[in-house]
Formats: C-alpha cells, structure tokens, sequence
C-alpha cells in the first residue's frame, strides 16, 4: 500500500487527514475497484473482451508464423519444439500471472522470468482475461492490502485521541 499515492479517496478515513492510506490504482480501473463505481463494471466487461481478443489475435499471429515454418521445410523436429516451447512458456506466463493477482511477486524473479513472460504471452493473456471474469485482476491482493493500511491507520489515529494531561494527573 502506497501512502505517497494521491489518487483521492473518501473512504480512506476523513478528507485531507495526514497520513490516511489510498488505495493504489489498478491498471484499466485506477481506484474504482474500491467502491466498484464509476464503470467498474464496464470495465471489467471491456477487459475480458479486450484480453481475449488480444489472445485470439495472438494465436492467428503465430499461426502464421507456423505456416512460415511450413513453407520454410524446417523439417518436423523444428516445428515440435516451437510448438513445445510456445506451449510450456504460454502455460508457465498463465501460472505466474495469475499467482500475480494474489500475491507481490519478487522483483528478481519478475526480471529473471521477463523472457518466459514474453514467449508466452498468450497464456498472461488468458490468465488476464479469466481473472478478470470474477473481479479486477489484482484487486483481492491490493483490497487486502489496503483493508490492512485503513485498519492499522484506525488503531495508530484512535490511540492518539484525548488528553493525555488528563491521564497522568490521577
């Protein structure tokens, strides 16, 4: 949770209060998934239908690439590996962006996977798109994250009431 973010919130404690958590926006939905107003639902529609067009494109793109390789007359072990390669990344890059959704991941490992991510990207795509079904993909991670902030906010700011002279005197 990000309290240097100035994405306004009404909900983060009283208005202006210093110190109050805000919600860290989400890429295609900024803080709406918060009160899910403002189109969260349009949202998460065009993000479904944009995602899955996205992996539908992506699949004719390497079709053709298929064909490429057909026209080529690589020969049969080539094509195998390509196909083998794009299958095992696409499912690698779905687990790892959909184990994203519900926790941090590592930056290093983030980095060290970058390559993977990118062959396959089809499979980042569908896990994009499924997620997106049920909720904002990242908003249960993010809502607990920011659950969490509000109530260890709470607790600092309600210690801190009253006149600690009054206490002391007795």
């Amino acid at each position: 949770m990000s309290a240097e973010n100035d994405t306004p919130d009404s909900t983060a404690g009283s208005p202006g209060a210093p110190g109050a958590p805000r919600p860290e926006p989400l890429r295609f939905f900024g803080t709406t998934w918060v009160d899910h107003g403002n189109g969260y639902t349009a949202r998460r529609v065009g993000v479904a239908v944009g995602s899955l067009a996205a992996a539908a494109a992506s699949c004719l793109v390497l079709r053709v690439a298929y064909q490429g390789l057909q026209i080529a007359a690589v020969g049969g072990f080539v094509t195998l590996l390509l196909i083998v390669m794009f299958a095992v990344c696409s499912a690698l890059a779905f687990g790892h962006t959909w184990e994203g959704f519900t926790r941090r991941p590592d930056p290093d490992r983030q980095a060290s996977l970058r390559g993977l991510l990118a062959v396959g990207f089809v499979g980042s795509l569908l896990a994009y798109f499924f997620r997106s079904l049920t909720e904002a993909p990242g908003e249960k991670l993010h809502r607990e994250e920011y659950e969490t902030a509000r109530a260890q906010h709470e607790k600092r700011t309600s210690r801190r009431s009253g006149n600690p002279r009054k206490r002391r005197g007795a």
